[in-house]
């Protein structure tokens, strides 16, 4: 199945960041008051900014600033991951818990490092998008 990408909505990395930061919102609600301010706000919004600037990129006028977008978002999720170990190991999130959510950061991030690539100057924007399928990570726009 291969369908036309008209929104960043459409991009199949974009919906897994969104259902990252979803299950990350839900995790946290848990957690101590006082971790409000510290822990719970900064991986709350390193998993926001993911799908954030996987949108953000996706509106800008030209591949580089797109890429420099995802560059963002693979590094929200690379800081995302490291507050996630910190959780798990002092206590407020499982084992369970926190390898159900780093199952989930390992495809957004092979997810972006390929639409990195496929965004890289030398190579065609392709006319369709054959990112409907969970196994395909040809997640590119069409309207550039």
């Amino acid at each position: 199945m291969t369908g036309k990408i008209n929104s960043y909505k459409d991009l199949i990395v974009w919906q897994q960041g969104m259902d990252l930061a979803v299950a990350t919102y839900s995790l946290t609600k848990a957690w101590p008051k006082e971790e409000l301010y510290g822990l719970t706000s900064q991986i709350r919004r390193s998993a926001t900014s993911i799908p954030a600037n996987i949108a953000e990129g996706y509106g800008r006028d030209n591949r580089g600033s797109y890429q420099q977008f995802l560059r963002i978002a693979q590094g929200s999720l690379k800081e995302f991951e490291t507050h996630l170990q910190i959780a798990e190991r002092i206590g407020l999130a499982t084992h369970d818990q926190a390898s159900h959510l780093l199952t989930s950061t390992e495809g957004i991030g092979k997810m972006l490092r390929q639409l990195i690539f496929n965004l890289h100057p030398n190579r065609p924007l392709l006319p369709t998008a054959y990112c409907l399928l969970p196994t395909a990570y040809c997640l590119l726009p069409t309207a550039y």
